[in-house]
């Protein structure tokens, strides 16, 4: 970047972008001190902070030591300056969240809903839910920065759309960036695969020093969210690490909602496992019941849950060859069935010759939790906020504010 870039075009976006990630980690610094780090000169700095300032994104902090005189003023990041609406869809809940631009999680809510019931009626719920949370925490939909969800499902990340999801029938190519805009005003809307934003989560969360992390989500449907060198990797389409359809070696040749058979979905994923034990007469209708039945120790339910973990590890044995992760984090609902279920994907995957991509593999059980969706679709968007795509939106409206005032 030059030092003379601080015009209305690119160059301005990428600036005031590269400010805001310095400032990010919550240090505060000064003028000259930015200007030394990013090289350039302290008018063009200067723009940028007051640009960032009156956008509520930077604030004035105190003075720093003084070498005499005054003492320079100092900026930090303001992540109360706007919010986040973040959505976590599954099959048969939603978790909506309202964040801070550091995706602290300031208050949520939790609803059942089934997303066969199809876009239209679930976006409905999301944004009065999302109104109500906003509503609660006195804050105005226009001080959301934008908003981020994760789909049970294929999602093309180019355009926002699922792409073909099995357990959502209806869903097809909806756009659901456009639905969920209308319902809320003119946000920025980001939409991903649930998978995606939960391994984000988690990897910001708890593992943010972790470059090669697999995130694998056991529920109703099975699927994966893959980091390598510290960054997402979503495919050509977006559909990377769709787990839940690749066929378990040496399984069951049971048909599966995607038209084929054998998937590792229709043999462990939460509902065929709950389908399995309810025909040996326990009341099992999803993966939560299962997961509970096994919890209490129900012997039936742990060995089932246990079987799963081995179908599982069968398929991540060969993730783990092509992929070479440091750490497998399972989470998902079926994986809150104590340890039985990381217990069988461990001895499958562990029990393979000794090869170097195992040799300190960990398989953990994912700790970022229920909030892990939530906080990777906030992070998702702040990526984007940080990278200027929603930062020029920001700053120009409140620009244009303070004009028209």
């Amino acid at each position: 970047m030059s030092g003379h870039d601080g015009g209305n075009g690119r160059n301005e976006v990428d600036g005031l972008s590269s400010t805001l990630q310095l400032l990010r980690d919550g240090r505060p610094r000064t003028r000259a001190e930015l200007g030394r780090l990013t090289g350039q000169s302290r008018s063009t700095v200067s723009q940028r902070i007051d640009r960032l300032v009156a956008a509520r994104l930077v604030s004035h902090v105190g003075g720093a030591a003084s070498t005499g005189g005054r003492p320079p003023a100092t900026f930090a990041f303001n992540p109360a300056a706007r919010v986040v609406l973040a959505i976590d869809l599954g099959a048969t809940r939603v978790r909506v969240a309202l964040t801070d631009l550091a995706a602290t999680v300031l208050t949520e809510e939790r609803r059942p809903v089934s997303v066969a019931e199809g876009p239209r009626a679930v976006l409905d719920l999301v944004a009065e839910v999302a109104q109500q949370l906003l509503t609660s925490s006195g804050r105005a939909l226009g001080e959301v920065a934008g908003v981020g969800i994760g789909l049970p499902g294929p999602v093309d990340h180019t355009t926002g759309r699922p792409t073909h999801p099995p357990i959502m029938p209806g869903w097809h190519d909806a756009d659901v960036g456009g639905g969920l805009r209308s319902r809320l005003g003119n946000v920025p809307v980001v939409v991903d695969n649930d998978v995606n934003t939960m391994a984000v989560g988690e990897h910001v969360t708890t593992s943010p020093h972790v470059d090669h992390l697999l995130f694998v989500k056991v529920a109703t449907g099975i699927g994966a969210g893959i980091i390598t060198d510290g960054r997402l990797v979503r495919g050509a389409q977006g559909t990377a690490g769709d787990l839940g359809h690749i066929a378990v070696p040496g399984g069951p040749d049971v048909p599966c909602r995607c038209g084929s058979s054998g998937c590792l979905e229709a043999v462990a994923g939460g509902r065929a496992v709950a389908a399995t034990l309810a025909a040996a007469g326990f009341p099992t209708r999803s993966s939560s019941d299962v997961a509970a039945l096994a919890s209490a120790g129900a012997p039936d339910a742990v060995a089932a849950v246990r079987d799963a973990g081995r179908s599982i590890g069968r398929v991540l044995a060969g993730c783990v060859s092509l992929l070479n992760p440091s750490v497998i984090v399972v989470g998902g609902s079926l994986a809150t069935a104590g340890d039985h279920l990381l217990a069988g994907v461990r001895e499958t995957v562990h029990r393979r010759p000794p090869d170097p991509a195992t040799q300190h593999l960990r398989i953990v059980a994912s700790r970022a939790g229920t909030r892990a969706g939530v906080v990777g679709a906030s992070a998702v968007v702040l990526e984007q906020l940080m990278a200027g795509a929603l930062l020029n939106g920001i700053t120009r409206a409140t620009r244009g504010d303070r004009e028209r005032r």
